[in-house]
């Protein structure tokens, strides 16, 4: 099965997952076994994206950084090959609108870029394992994004229907590992 295959599949399984008690146990032992992890806790500058609901909810993960006084930077996508994507800082009085993929950006233009970032979380549909490659959501902007940052550190969040044990996937040249996956089982 080819990426793209993959990831219909895995959207279609995600969002048949969204509204179990299931999903919403994994979101909170994610939350729970990244706040406690010592890389987020030595980060202040956190780069999120907002979710959508069939991915690990990332609203109550930015409720708590904010609670500890970091600094969250949500991701703002552009139509441009070569400058695809910033993170730009969010706070409570952020305003906000929906992208045309479904997620919240800061629309302010005279909010704060900051892409030289402690940590970023990033999103995707499917994690391996093995390879810590993942599947995302077609459009290449993080693999875009971490090809010019490759000293940021980055974790996935990735519950239990969105985890491979192996790349059952070809991986593309351009796509970039991922430095750490936490799973609702490991680390």
């Amino acid at each position: 099965m080819n990426k793209k295959e993959l990831r219909q599949k895995q959207i279609e399984c995600l969002k048949n997952y969204t509204a179990t008690a299931a999903k919403e146990l994994d979101d909170l032992i994610l939350l729970k076994k990244l706040m406690n992890l010592k890389l987020l806790q030595h980060s202040q500058r956190i780069g999120v994206t907002s979710s959508l609901p069939y991915e690990v909810d990332t609203s109550n993960l930015i409720a708590n950084l904010w609670e500890q006084g970091k600094e969250v930077y949500l991701a703002r996508s552009y139509n441009n090959r070569e400058h695809t994507q910033d993170f730009v800082a969010y706070n409570y009085n952020s305003k906000v609108v929906r992208s045309k993929f479904g997620v919240e950006e800061v629309v302010d233009t005279n909010a704060k870029v900051n892409n030289e970032l402690d940590l970023i979380i990033v999103p995707g549909v499917a994690f391996a394992l093995d390879s810590k490659q993942r599947i995302g959501f077609g459009g290449g902007y993080y693999d875009r994004f971490l090809a010019k940052h490759p000293h940021t550190p980055t974790i996935a969040l990735a519950n239990r229907k969105m985890i491979f044990a192996h790349m059952s996937w070809q991986a593309e040249k351009t796509d970039i590992p991922l430095k750490t996956i936490i799973t609702p089982h490991e680390i």
